[in-house]
């Protein structure tokens, strides 16, 4: 087995976008202790403000800027702080309800759009140059195997997240030859603590369901964990797309429960 590599000091710099909670913060944890300087970035100040000083204390470096993915002028101030920049992680996104096509409320589907996909290429176009600079650059991109298989209830989501696919294919096509990675991560069943809350609106009963019977869902642990074995690859090594889910899960239709 390839030991991880290093952070050079000039890619050693990494940017976690949704850092304030779940598959976020729990990444930033793991690029921190694996040697990298993290930005954590989320709207929620107070949050990613107390992973910062949690990072710090554990011997670690760790900065936080509070931020909206999906605001592109306070995206673009926010990049004007990195000459170079050696990994953006972008997690920001999610879920909101499971409607059918035919009822679903096309203000969902927009806030979907814009969080999980216009927020993915805001950051990226925003900090590629950095990213390039650092002669060592590694794009991920949290997506879902919502994006790569449907299921009814779930279009919005679905749709969104099979277009964050298609940005990471493509950027991946088009800056081949250029010292920039772009590795896709996209993760099954997770159990986080706002996800699914988050998606059914703070129905903590709806939210719950969606776990039922399964023994091990996924972490943010895990997520976080095969995000951090991707990014510390050699640099010659691009894991173009990881599918994880647990072992309950054989695809988004079917899942083992023990009810």
């Amino acid at each position: 087995m390839t030991a991880p590599a290093t952070p050079s000091a000039a890619s050693r710099i990494a940017v976690v976008t949704g850092a304030s909670s779940g598959i976020g913060a729990a990444t930033a944890r793991q690029l921190a202790a694996a040697g990298y300087r993290v930005v954590l970035t989320a709207r929620r100040k107070d949050r990613i403000e107390a992973l910062a000083e949690e990072i710090d204390a554990a011997g670690h470096s760790a900065a936080a800027y509070a931020l909206d993915v999906t605001d592109r002028a306070a995206v673009d101030e926010f990049a004007t702080a990195f000459r170079t920049i050696g990994v953006l992680v972008n997690n920001a996104g999610g879920a909101l309800g499971t409607d059918p096509v035919a009822t679903g409320d096309p203000q969902d589907w927009r806030t979907m759009y814009e969080t999980n996909v216009i927020g993915t290429l805001n950051l990226t176009q925003a900090l590629l140059p950095a990213l390039t600079a650092s002669g060592d650059g590694t794009v991920v991109v949290v997506s879902s195997t919502a994006g790569h298989g449907t299921y009814e209830g779930g279009a919005g989501y679905v749709a969104a997240k099979h277009a964050e696919h298609v940005l990471a294919e493509t950027l991946r096509l088009e800056i081949v030859g250029q010292p920039v990675r772009v590795i896709e991560i996209a993760p099954g069943m997770v159990k986080t603590e706002e996800f699914s809350l988050t998606r059914f609106r703070g129905d903590e009963e709806r939210a719950a369901k969606v776990y039922e019977g399964v023994a091990e869902p996924l972490s943010a642990d895990d997520v976080a964990d095969t995000i951090t074995w991707a990014v510390t690859r050699p640099s010659h090594v691009n894991v173009d797309l990881l599918v994880v889910r647990p072992r309950a899960q054989a695809s988004n239709t079917k899942v083992h429960r023990e009810l």
